[in-house]
């Protein structure tokens, strides 16, 4: 899922590289939300109000893909504001669950990979809380030198955003092992001139060796299990809908 300032014809560009680069044997399915596609700070709070007006959309879409037969697993994908789209689905995707629990089959939806999420730290800690013990395994990929999430913090008043947050340092270090999410820190990737914020797409090879490093430590991201049939990943850039 897509962030800030990214229309659809970019989100689709990025996607099928993404893909590509990766080497990954998922379906692709790109959910994309109605981004103004301009760098200017009212665009920013246009794209904040298009995200909300999206989760519900995204909310749609992963029931759909984990409700039909032939779909085994999904896994989803967001980049920087599209992790609010992500995890506000997921909140209201939660609560809908619980409520249906009886009647409900094991969740489809396994692997959610958070990757430079423009949201509040604060917020999140409220939206994993709500979530409860049966929600998906998330991988967080954080970047201390992210200079457009350091933008964004200026303009929340200085608020810590997810994205670029030290897992070193405690309180997050606790949190994150308490609520059993693997974090990957692509600060020591770092490269003369190199973006930040786009980092773990830029340089998805050194990523993927991060991924396979920490499963090989036990940290489970996916089921392996050779032979699954039809493994599907859900890869977002924002937040979804066509139109506005």
């Amino acid at each position: 899922m897509h962030g800030f300032n990214n229309r659809f014809d970019d989100s689709v560009y990025r996607f099928a590289q993404i893909v590509h680069d990766s080497k990954t044997p998922v379906i692709p399915v790109l959910f994309t939300w109605p981004s103004r596609g301009e760098l200017r700070l009212r665009a920013y709070t246009y794209d904040r109000e298009s995200a909300n007006y999206s989760r519900d959309a995204l909310e749609g879409l992963l029931g759909s893909l984990t409700a039909h037969p032939a779909v085994t697993e999904v896994s989803l994908l967001a980049h920087s504001m599209g992790n609010w789209v992500a995890l506000e689905a997921l909140r209201g995707r939660s609560i809908r669950r619980e409520l249906a629990a009886a009647r409900l089959k094991p969740d489809k939806l396994k692997n959610v990979l958070l990757v430079a999420p423009d949201v509040d730290v604060d917020v999140f800690r409220a939206q994993i809380q709500r979530m409860g013990s049966a929600r998906p395994q998330i991988g967080l990929f954080v970047s201390q030198d992210d200079e457009a999430l350091g933008l964004s913090k200026t303009l929340w008043g200085d608020v810590p955003r997810l994205g670029d947050i030290d897992p070193k340092l405690e309180p997050y270090r606790s949190e994150l092992a308490r609520d059993r999410i693997v974090t990957f820190d692509l600060t020591t990737l770092a490269q003369a001139g190199d973006d930040a914020h786009d980092r773990a797409f830029e340089d998805v090879t050194s990523v993927m060796g991060m991924i396979k490093q920490r499963l090989s430590e036990g940290q489970s991201l996916a089921d392996q299990r050779s032979g699954a049939a039809n493994p599907l990943g859900l890869i977002t850039d924002g937040a979804a809908t066509t139109g506005k």
